[in-house]
């Protein structure tokens, strides 16, 4: 229980050093691990298994907001995919996430992005398709990524629908696993 607390207490510190802009910790990071460190929202596994996870316990929605977490499908270059959380909203297709594990920073993965863009890149602006900003060209990456959407840290509403999850967990399973 002790060990526990300390290690939460810790996470808990370093979300709030990275959020004030000090160094992240020499020891690399999984964006689920910071994620959910940084955001509160207590879910586990693979990133792309938090769409399925969050339903019916957190919230979920297509419009950014601060402190929710945005959430990538996996894709074949992608396989787990990946998690986010936005810590300021620029303009209706227009976000910055602070983030893990995406870009290598002096050559290592595993780093802590502060407040990267992301841009929507989806035909009807509904953030089902975004760009995000990759250190290695100094500019938003060259591929577009799909998502699910945002998490938000408050709790769903009563009678959220079970066959949701069902459909979300299917979703979050690669392409050649889900048989599609």
């Amino acid at each position: 229980m002790v060990q526990r607390l300390v290690r939460l207490l810790s996470s808990a510190a370093l979300a709030i050093g990275v959020a004030a802009g000090a160094p992240a910790a020499a020891a690399p990071w999984q964006c689920v691990t910071f994620a959910r460190a940084f955001s509160g929202i207590d879910l586990h596994g693979n990133a792309a298994t938090w769409w399925g996870q969050a339903q019916g316990k957190y919230a979920l929605g297509s419009a950014p907001r601060v402190g929710g977490v945005l959430v990538f499908k996996a894709t074949p270059g992608m396989r787990v995919g990946h998690v986010a959380t936005v810590s300021a909203v620029v303009s209706p297709r227009e976000i910055r996430v602070t983030h893990a594990n995406w870009s290598p920073i002096d050559g290592h993965r595993g780093q802590v992005e502060n407040d990267v863009a992301v841009i929507d890149t989806s035909d009807s602006g509904d953030w089902s398709r975004v760009r995000v900003w990759y250190g290695p060209v100094g500019d938003l990456g060259r591929r577009d990524y799909p998502v699910y959407g945002f998490i938000y840290g408050t709790p769903a509403p009563a009678g959220a629908p079970a066959t949701a999850v069902a459909i979300a967990a299917v979703d979050a399973l690669p392409v050649e696993l889900a048989g599609l």
